[in-house]
């Protein structure tokens, strides 16, 4: 791209400054200037080397020249941090799951259309190798009609031993729970493989380990740390999706099965995963391409993939075709959480 970079400040320190920051620094189109954040900003600003540090989003963008806002405060600060960098034309990244309800999602893609900024989702997941060679193996066609989706996330950090800080993840009021940690993942990759917005959906969330600990010491929890949802996309297509952070066997698994075959991404994790297709007569593994910039998740394993998604990012913001997940997407995942019990 001939442009200069692009001018952006993150909002939230954590997960922004683990991942968000390194992978906008990483991209030639984008330069980062400013972190916001009222507890860690200006620890997280020497450790990336980022100009401005502020305590609060007014501040950042009262203060900073900014082209871009990303967000990656907690979920109940969506709305309001994207509104407000809407109303002063700045691109979007937004950190999942969207909003906390459908209403605060439907205004944010209403107002977004007036802008003409590009707005997208951070589903980095999209990126990864195996997700991108899923999709072209149902865009190809071959694996005949799909008939289902299915997706797994397990794991145990949320088991009845682990132990993690009290704070808002464990609020239901404040969005926290697997349903927005995790299934929102799941809930986008399903309905980018199908195509399309599911016509229906329902599921439930279930807390099974409601008392928590750390080093404070016992608290309770209100929020899922299980959650599980049916999709229906019409056409004889349906999906199954199941979030669980209570198991001890970590396990990512991205089924899609057709009329002619079926197409298998699984591993320990999302970022290790195998392909494999299988029919009546054989079962073969696929060599899927490497990630871009592979070197980049010796900081954290995210940043490859959302480095790639910052690909698309930049192609939306110039009015290229992209296959980032847009604010639409956004609402369409915000529905089927809703549809489960998800958000006020």
């Amino acid at each position: 791209m001939s442009r200069s970079p692009l001018r952006v400040g993150i909002l939230g320190a954590s997960f922004g400054g683990a991942v968000h920051a390194p992978a906008f620094a990483a991209h030639e189109d984008f330069q980062v200037v400013a972190i916001a954040s009222p507890n860690n900003a200006a620890e997280v600003a020497r450790l990336r080397n980022i100009p401005a540090a502020y305590s609060s989003l007014e501040a950042m963008l009262a203060e900073a020249k900014l082209d871009v806002l990303s967000i990656a405060a907690p979920p109940f600060a969506h709305y309001q941090a994207a509104l407000a960098a809407l109303k002063r034309g700045l691109h979007l990244v937004c950190e999942k799951p969207f909003t906390l309800t459908v209403a605060e999602a439907e205004e944010l893609v209403s107002t977004a259309k007036t802008t003409g900024t590009a707005c997208i989702i951070a589903h980095e997941f999209r990126f990864l190798p195996t997700r991108i060679a899923l999709h072209e193996l149902i865009t190809n066609h071959h694996l005949g009609a799909l008939r289902e989706i299915e997706l797994v996330q397990q794991g145990g950090f949320l088991c009845s031993e682990s132990q993690r800080p009290r704070g808002w993840w464990f609020s239901r009021e404040h969005g926290g729970g697997i349903a927005g940690a995790w299934l929102s993942h799941l809930i986008d990759a399903a309905t980018w493989l199908a195509g399309r917005p599911p016509l229906t959906s329902s599921g439930l969330m279930r807390t099974a380990v409601p008392g928590r600990y750390d080093t404070q010491g016992s608290f309770t929890s209100d929020v899922a740390d299980g959650a599980f949802a049916l999709l229906d996309y019409g056409d004889g297509l349906i999906a199954r999706l199941c979030a669980d952070g209570t198991l001890q066997v970590e396990a990512s698994t991205v089924a899609v099965h057709g009329s002619l075959r079926t197409a298998i991404a699984s591993g320990t994790s999302i970022h290790a995963q195998q392909l494999f297709t299988i029919d009546a007569e054989e079962h073969a593994e696929l060599e899927v391409r490497p990630i871009a910039r592979p070197v980049l998740a010796s900081i954290h394993e995210s940043v490859p993939a959302f480095t790639a998604m910052l690909d698309a990012f930049s192609a939306a913001i110039e009015g290229q075709p992209h296959h980032a997940a847009s604010f639409e997407d956004g609402l369409v995942t915000q529905r089927v959480l809703a549809s489960i019990g998800y958000g006020s």
